[in-house]
């Protein structure tokens, strides 16, 4: 029973931890045609809330995929695992570097708007791959050697 919970509770925070970004998508498409600096700080202000939320649900992600990996009989050396804790620590240290420097320019005299857009744009679209990639290896876990 805990353990059927717990892969409950790894696909919802799976679900958290991807579906923002499917909304930000054509969030993104709005923002660069946004007129006002209040219309722009709303948009910031729900892309930097979604955001929180990835993370967060990330959290509980990986906490359950632990208990998953270790209640279910699991190797650390099935590819599966070892190419999503790859996957995992590269969206992690992606996650920290493309989001965060570039919605503190916002406000600053360093905010250029077509800048920021792209660059929130383009880093969507990677993490969004990452975690996608990540996904199939946990549902399809092949045997890639």
């Amino acid at each position: 029973m805990l353990y059927s919970t717990v892969i409950y509770i790894h696909i919802i925070s799976a679900i958290l931890s991807i579906g923002p970004f499917f909304v930000l998508i054509p969030m993104l498409k709005k923002m660069k045609l946004a007129k006002s600096h209040e219309e722009m700080t709303a948009y910031v202000t729900t892309f930097s809330l979604a955001i929180q939320i990835v993370k967060h649900s990330g959290h509980v992600l990986i906490l359950s995929g632990i208990y998953i990996l270790w209640s279910g009989g699991y190797s650390l050396t099935s590819p599966f695992i070892l190419m999503t804790i790859t996957l995992l620590i590269l969206s992690l240290v992606f996650l920290a570097r493309a989001f965060k420097p570039t919605m503190r320019t916002f406000n600053t005299p360093q905010y250029d708007h077509k800048y920021f857009i792209d660059k929130l744009t383009k880093s969507v679209w990677i993490y969004t791959i990452l975690l996608l990639i990540m996904l199939w290896f946990m549902v399809t876990k092949p045997a890639l050697w």
